[in-house]
Protein backbone atom coordinates (compact mmCIF):
# COMPACT_ATOMS: atom_id res chain seq x y z
CA UNK A 1 0.00 0.00 0.00
CA UNK A 2 1.29 3.01 -1.44
CA UNK A 3 1.10 6.49 1.40
CA UNK A 4 0.35 9.25 -0.12
CA UNK A 5 1.81 12.32 1.67
CA UNK A 6 0.71 15.90 1.57
CA UNK A 7 3.28 18.72 2.28
CA UNK A 8 2.57 21.68 2.68
CA UNK A 9 3.57 24.57 0.87
CA UNK A 10 4.00 28.28 2.26
CA UNK A 11 1.66 30.27 1.24
CA UNK A 12 2.85 33.24 -0.57
CA UNK A 13 2.19 36.37 1.09
CA UNK A 14 0.49 38.99 -1.18
CA UNK A 15 2.37 42.12 -1.18
CA UNK A 16 -0.40 45.36 -2.07
CA UNK A 17 0.78 47.59 -5.05
CA UNK A 18 0.87 51.25 -4.11
CA UNK A 19 -1.49 52.90 -5.84
CA UNK A 20 0.01 56.17 -8.13
CA UNK A 21 -2.15 58.55 -9.04
CA UNK A 22 -0.99 61.44 -11.77
CA UNK A 23 -1.89 64.47 -11.12
CA UNK A 24 -1.90 67.43 -13.28
CA UNK A 25 -2.29 70.36 -10.74
CA UNK A 26 0.17 71.72 -8.37
CA UNK A 27 3.17 73.54 -9.45
CA UNK A 28 6.31 71.26 -10.61
CA UNK A 29 10.03 71.77 -11.08
CA UNK A 30 10.81 73.34 -14.20
CA UNK A 31 7.18 74.00 -14.59
CA UNK A 32 5.92 77.38 -16.70
CA UNK A 33 5.94 78.98 -20.24
CA UNK A 34 9.65 78.61 -21.31
CA UNK A 35 11.17 82.35 -22.18
CA UNK A 36 10.81 83.68 -25.74
CA UNK A 37 14.37 84.42 -26.80
CA UNK A 38 17.32 84.37 -24.86
CA UNK A 39 15.69 87.80 -23.16
CA UNK A 40 11.95 87.34 -21.53
CA UNK A 41 10.31 90.80 -21.27
CA UNK A 42 7.51 89.99 -18.92
CA UNK A 43 6.84 87.32 -16.73
CA UNK A 44 3.05 85.80 -17.17
CA UNK A 45 1.43 87.17 -13.77
CA UNK A 46 -1.76 89.10 -13.24
CA UNK A 47 -1.28 92.38 -14.36
CA UNK A 48 -1.55 95.31 -11.95
CA UNK A 49 -5.48 97.27 -11.44
CA UNK A 50 -5.32 100.66 -12.42
CA UNK A 51 -8.05 103.20 -12.24
CA UNK A 52 -8.96 105.25 -15.81
CA UNK A 53 -7.73 108.28 -14.18
CA UNK A 54 -4.08 106.64 -14.07
CA UNK A 55 -1.97 107.06 -17.51
CA UNK A 56 0.05 103.79 -18.16
CA UNK A 57 3.37 103.07 -19.37
CA UNK A 58 4.13 100.28 -21.68
CA UNK A 59 6.92 98.79 -23.38
CA UNK A 60 6.83 95.86 -25.86
CA UNK A 61 9.75 94.22 -27.67
CA UNK A 62 10.10 92.98 -31.30
CA UNK A 63 11.89 89.66 -32.43
CA UNK A 64 15.35 89.88 -33.24
CA UNK A 65 14.82 88.96 -36.52
CA UNK A 66 12.27 91.76 -37.51
CA UNK A 67 15.32 94.13 -37.59
CA UNK A 68 15.77 97.97 -36.73
CA UNK A 69 12.37 99.81 -35.80
CA UNK A 70 13.89 102.49 -36.70
CA UNK A 71 13.64 102.94 -40.31
CA UNK A 72 11.40 105.04 -42.60
CA UNK A 73 9.08 101.79 -43.89
CA UNK A 74 9.14 100.52 -40.55
CA UNK A 75 7.58 103.88 -38.75
CA UNK A 76 5.11 103.74 -41.67
CA UNK A 77 4.02 100.40 -40.59
CA UNK A 78 3.41 101.23 -37.01
CA UNK A 79 2.35 104.40 -37.62
CA UNK A 80 -0.53 102.86 -39.33
CA UNK A 81 -1.28 100.63 -36.70
CA UNK A 82 -1.74 103.96 -34.43
CA UNK A 83 -4.43 105.41 -36.89
CA UNK A 84 -6.03 101.16 -36.06
CA UNK A 85 -6.08 102.06 -32.74
CA UNK A 86 -6.97 105.75 -32.17
CA UNK A 87 -10.75 104.19 -33.80
CA UNK A 88 -11.28 103.09 -29.83
CA UNK A 89 -12.38 105.79 -26.78
CA UNK A 90 -11.72 103.25 -23.87
CA UNK A 91 -8.50 103.05 -25.27
CA UNK A 92 -6.13 105.89 -26.10
CA UNK A 93 -2.14 105.81 -27.13
CA UNK A 94 -1.61 109.91 -25.95
CA UNK A 95 2.68 109.09 -26.77
CA UNK A 96 4.80 106.87 -28.79
CA UNK A 97 8.61 106.59 -29.18
CA UNK A 98 10.17 104.12 -31.49
CA UNK A 99 13.31 102.19 -30.75
CA UNK A 100 15.44 99.85 -32.48
CA UNK A 101 13.99 96.92 -31.20
CA UNK A 102 11.18 98.19 -28.77
CA UNK A 103 8.04 100.83 -28.68
CA UNK A 104 7.00 103.11 -25.96
CA UNK A 105 4.01 104.09 -25.37
CA UNK A 106 1.98 106.04 -22.47
CA UNK A 107 -1.61 105.15 -22.34
CA UNK A 108 -5.06 106.08 -21.04
CA UNK A 109 -7.65 102.74 -20.87
CA UNK A 110 -10.97 102.68 -19.09
CA UNK A 111 -9.97 99.48 -17.78
CA UNK A 112 -8.06 96.47 -18.21
CA UNK A 113 -9.76 94.54 -20.65
CA UNK A 114 -9.81 97.73 -22.48
CA UNK A 115 -5.78 97.87 -22.34
CA UNK A 116 -5.46 94.20 -23.04
CA UNK A 117 -7.74 94.59 -26.41
CA UNK A 118 -6.41 97.75 -27.44
CA UNK A 119 -2.70 96.43 -27.18
CA UNK A 120 -4.50 93.05 -28.61
CA UNK A 121 -5.28 95.24 -31.64
CA UNK A 122 -2.25 97.57 -32.07
CA UNK A 123 -0.15 94.37 -32.20
CA UNK A 124 -2.21 92.12 -34.62
CA UNK A 125 -2.14 95.89 -36.92
CA UNK A 126 1.51 96.30 -36.64
CA UNK A 127 2.42 92.27 -37.14
CA UNK A 128 0.10 92.45 -40.71
CA UNK A 129 1.99 95.84 -41.86
CA UNK A 130 5.76 94.77 -40.78
CA UNK A 131 5.47 91.60 -42.17
CA UNK A 132 4.33 93.05 -45.40
CA UNK A 133 6.73 95.34 -45.75
CA UNK A 134 9.55 92.97 -44.57
CA UNK A 135 8.65 90.43 -47.26
CA UNK A 136 8.02 93.23 -49.98
CA UNK A 137 11.75 94.66 -49.45
CA UNK A 138 13.50 90.79 -49.24
CA UNK A 139 11.36 89.26 -51.64
CA UNK A 140 10.62 86.18 -49.25
CA UNK A 141 7.48 86.05 -47.32
CA UNK A 142 7.50 86.67 -44.26
CA UNK A 143 4.80 85.08 -41.89
CA UNK A 144 4.40 84.82 -37.92
CA UNK A 145 4.96 86.42 -34.82
CA UNK A 146 6.91 90.04 -34.71
CA UNK A 147 6.24 90.65 -31.32
CA UNK A 148 8.32 88.51 -28.81
CA UNK A 149 7.04 88.27 -25.83
CA UNK A 150 3.85 90.30 -23.45
CA UNK A 151 4.37 94.16 -23.16
CA UNK A 152 5.12 95.20 -19.57
CA UNK A 153 2.59 97.92 -17.76
CA UNK A 154 3.99 100.45 -14.92
CA UNK A 155 1.01 102.38 -13.64
CA UNK A 156 1.54 105.94 -12.96
CA UNK A 157 -0.22 106.91 -10.03
CA UNK A 158 1.40 110.48 -9.39
CA UNK A 159 2.70 113.44 -10.88
CA UNK A 160 6.27 112.83 -10.52
CA UNK A 161 6.34 109.27 -11.85
CA UNK A 162 4.02 111.07 -14.73
CA UNK A 163 6.56 113.39 -15.28
CA UNK A 164 9.72 110.98 -15.26
CA UNK A 165 7.54 108.46 -17.55
CA UNK A 166 6.99 111.15 -20.28
CA UNK A 167 10.87 112.01 -20.16
CA UNK A 168 11.37 108.64 -20.53
CA UNK A 169 9.58 108.17 -23.51
CA UNK A 170 9.60 111.50 -25.42
CA UNK A 171 13.76 111.11 -24.74
CA UNK A 172 14.76 107.48 -24.62
CA UNK A 173 16.89 107.77 -27.91
CA UNK A 174 19.16 109.91 -25.91
CA UNK A 175 19.04 106.84 -23.71
CA UNK A 176 19.82 105.21 -26.81
CA UNK A 177 22.33 107.48 -27.76
CA UNK A 178 20.78 107.54 -30.79
CA UNK A 179 21.07 111.23 -31.21
CA UNK A 180 25.00 111.00 -31.31
CA UNK A 181 25.08 109.56 -35.01
CA UNK A 182 26.44 112.61 -37.40
CA UNK A 183 23.33 112.62 -39.33
CA UNK A 184 21.40 113.26 -36.12
CA UNK A 185 23.12 116.00 -35.15
CA UNK A 186 20.95 119.15 -35.98
CA UNK A 187 17.84 117.22 -34.81
CA UNK A 188 16.73 118.50 -31.51
CA UNK A 189 13.33 116.18 -30.74
CA UNK A 190 13.01 112.36 -32.02
CA UNK A 191 11.13 111.93 -35.31
CA UNK A 192 10.45 108.34 -34.18
CA UNK A 193 8.32 109.46 -31.75
CA UNK A 194 5.56 111.66 -30.67
CA UNK A 195 7.49 114.78 -29.55
CA UNK A 196 7.03 116.77 -31.76
CA UNK A 197 3.65 116.83 -30.53
CA UNK A 198 4.17 117.40 -27.29
CA UNK A 199 3.90 121.03 -25.62
CA UNK A 200 5.96 120.66 -22.45
CA UNK A 201 9.10 121.35 -23.64
CA UNK A 202 11.29 123.93 -21.41
CA UNK A 203 12.83 125.59 -24.88
CA UNK A 204 9.29 126.43 -26.57
CA UNK A 205 7.79 127.64 -22.47
CA UNK A 206 7.98 131.25 -24.42
CA UNK A 207 7.15 130.51 -28.13
CA UNK A 208 3.64 131.99 -28.84
CA UNK A 209 3.27 129.65 -32.10
CA UNK A 210 3.46 125.97 -31.70
CA UNK A 211 6.52 124.45 -34.07
CA UNK A 212 5.18 122.60 -37.22
CA UNK A 213 6.68 119.67 -38.60
CA UNK A 214 8.25 119.61 -42.29
CA UNK A 215 5.77 119.26 -44.60
CA UNK A 216 6.87 115.75 -45.65
CA UNK A 217 6.77 114.53 -42.31
CA UNK A 218 3.35 112.08 -41.29
CA UNK A 219 3.50 112.25 -37.62
CA UNK A 220 2.34 109.38 -35.58
CA UNK A 221 -1.37 109.69 -34.78
CA UNK A 222 -2.73 109.56 -31.26
CA UNK A 223 -5.00 110.93 -28.52
CA UNK A 224 -4.84 114.10 -26.78
CA UNK A 225 -4.39 113.19 -23.12
CA UNK A 226 -7.29 113.29 -20.95
CA UNK A 227 -6.16 112.28 -17.71
CA UNK A 228 -5.13 115.50 -15.24
CA UNK A 229 -1.58 113.56 -14.81
CA UNK A 230 -1.21 113.43 -18.37
CA UNK A 231 -2.55 116.95 -18.87
CA UNK A 232 -0.86 118.78 -16.08
CA UNK A 233 -0.43 117.31 -12.80
CA UNK A 234 3.12 116.36 -14.11
CA UNK A 235 4.11 119.85 -14.48
CA UNK A 236 4.20 120.32 -11.15
CA UNK A 237 7.79 119.01 -11.18
CA UNK A 238 8.88 121.32 -14.62
CA UNK A 239 9.14 121.16 -17.74
CA UNK A 240 11.07 118.57 -19.69
CA UNK A 241 14.38 119.80 -21.75
CA UNK A 242 15.25 118.41 -24.77
CA UNK A 243 18.73 117.06 -24.22
CA UNK A 244 17.03 115.46 -20.97
CA UNK A 245 18.69 112.01 -21.07
CA UNK A 246 15.99 110.07 -18.77
CA UNK A 247 16.49 107.11 -16.09
CA UNK A 248 19.81 106.04 -14.62
CA UNK A 249 21.91 108.10 -17.12
CA UNK A 250 19.29 111.02 -16.06
CA UNK A 251 21.69 114.44 -16.64
CA UNK A 252 20.92 117.89 -18.97
CA UNK A 253 23.80 117.96 -21.63
CA UNK A 254 25.23 121.23 -22.43
CA UNK A 255 25.00 123.53 -24.64
CA UNK A 256 21.09 123.70 -24.49
CA UNK A 257 19.58 122.56 -28.34
CA UNK A 258 19.08 126.14 -29.98
CA UNK A 259 15.61 127.14 -30.56
CA UNK A 260 16.55 128.12 -34.27
CA UNK A 261 17.75 124.94 -35.46
CA UNK A 262 16.38 122.71 -37.83
CA UNK A 263 13.76 120.77 -36.48
CA UNK A 264 13.70 116.90 -36.97
CA UNK A 265 13.29 115.63 -40.33
CA UNK A 266 11.64 112.87 -41.39
CA UNK A 267 12.70 109.39 -40.45
CA UNK A 268 15.52 108.09 -42.64
CA UNK A 269 15.39 105.07 -45.28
Amino acid sequence: MIRVVKTSKSRKRHQQQELVFRTWGGRRRGAGRPPKGPRSSEPHKKRSSFRASEPLHVNIRVDRDVGRLRKRHMYKALREATITAAKREDFRIVHVSIQNNHVHFLIEAANKTALAKGMQGFQISAARRINRVISKRSEKRRIGRVFSDRYHVRVLRSPKQTRHALAYVLNNWRRHREGDAAFTNAWVMDPYSTALQFDGWKEMENELVYRKPPPTYDPLVVWLPKSWLLREGWRRHGLIRMDEVPGPLAQVREPAPRIGARPAGSPRA
